[in-house]
């Protein structure tokens, strides 16, 4: 039996670390940043989950302690056999400083300039106490706000309001997050992430997106300028234009529209995946003599991802609407707000037959247009197919 290579384990250093967090609040996703390290995500989530996502304060040293230089100094002081206050006076600290550093260092005989910079450095780990843990009642308080679905902005903002002149009773909503996603600091329940909008684990970036450059566009389409200019001015009948009309529970049909006529057709689809839309848009394709159907003219909606499909199987070519130009189908547009009248906003299209939809565009078939001269589309449809058979 083959065994799996493992990963030899690695220990980050404070450098890749930075680097980490520096990738993370410009909003780029961990396996991304795991690739820099040949490292799977989860490596890399382990770090930054220690910390709830928010980055960690970076640590400084304060300018009155004793810098490594100075140790060093002590150290070489104590191998030449200086005294105490000698090595004080000529580092201009107190003795009771230098005598202090010495001895929690191993003494006279046992010092060393750079170990006792990291045991300084590690001793110094002291994380000031947070104001929600300082202040239990106005933690208390923030909790039941959260309980009842408050975000964080608007506790805060409450607080600021009711307490005017009382900072107890204050605290900015960042340091309600911190207090959430970091647990170390004791004073909020992780529970009460689930009564947040977004109640994921970690928290992100602003400029977290899952969007890349391509993301939601749909590859290789032809734009609505590269459509005959036949079409543009309705001179001859096979143009159409299409939409998904929507309800309620993620229940929809597809509209088209003959651009010339303004005949309706409208298509069952049981979901909004483009490959059951394109296979239903196939099948009514095929219902219809080539003449009358030359084009399609859709928005750029992810169910027509498979538009190249639909091509190949019809020798229909379909034509794309530039991105938030919907008026550029605006006889689809129009049509669709007049089947609002029979299905409204709200209403479920899932148990509504093929022949029940057959009837309501049968119907506004049948209506009067005035850009028709108050013909009905039926009646234009009906002059064409005459033309064409």
């Amino acid at each position: 039996m083959l065994q799996m290579k493992r990963r030899k384990r690695i220990y980050y250093t404070d450098t890749q670390k930075a680097m980490m967090w520096d990738r993370w609040q410009q909003g780029e996703p961990l396996h991304q940043i795991a690739s820099l390290f040949d490292r799977h995500h989860s490596s890399v989530r382990n770090i930054l989950a220690e910390h709830g996502g928010i980055r960690p304060p970076t640590r400084r040293r304060s300018p009155r302690v004793l810098s490594l230089a100075e140790r060093e100094e002590i150290s070489r002081g104590l191998a030449a056999g200086r005294s105490i206050r000698m090595i004080a006076a000529l580092l201009g600290r107190a003795p009771s400083t230098i005598s202090r550093e010495i001895g929690r260092n191993e003494g006279s005989e046992g010092y060393r300039a750079s170990q006792a910079d990291r045991a300084a450095w590690d001793r110094a780990r002291r994380p000031k106490p947070c104001k929600l843990l300082l202040h239990r009642a106005l933690a208390a308080l923030v909790a039941g706000k959260i309980q009842r679905q408050w975000s964080p902005e608007q506790v805060a903002g409450w607080l600021k309001r009711t307490y005017p002149d009382d900072a107890s009773r204050q605290v900015s909503h960042e340091t309600i997050y911190r207090t959430l996603y970091i647990q170390s600091r004791g004073a909020l329940k992780q529970e009460l992430l689930a009564h947040l909008r977004r109640t994921r684990a970690m928290r992100r970036s602003r400029h977290h997106t899952q969007k890349t450059e391509s993301h939601g566009r749909i590859a290789d389409t032809v734009s609505i300028s590269e459509r005959p200019a036949n079409a543009e001015d309705r001179a001859v009948p096979g143009h159409w234009e299409g939409d998904l009309l929507f309800g309620d529970r993620n229940s929809q049909i597809a509209t088209l529209v003959e651009r010339q006529t303004r005949y309706l057709m409208l298509v069952k689809v049981a979901g909004k995946d483009t490959e059951t839309v394109v296979n239903a848009l196939i099948k009514n394709a095929r219902r219809l003599p080539k003449q009358l159907y030359r084009s399609l003219t859709r928005d750029r909606g992810k169910e027509m991802a498979a538009h190249r499909r639909f091509t190949l199987a019809t020798d229909i070519q379909v034509y794309f609407c530039d991105p938030h130009h919907p008026w550029q189908r605006g006889t689809n547009e129009n049509t669709n707000g007049l089947l609002r009248q029979y299905f409204p906003k709200g209403i479920n299209l899932t148990d509504v037959s093929q022949a029940k939809l057959d009837a309501v565009a049968r119907q506004l078939n049948e209506r009067p247009r005035k850009t028709l001269d108050y013909e009905t589309p039926a009646e234009r449809y009906r002059q064409t197919v005459a033309l064409i058979g």
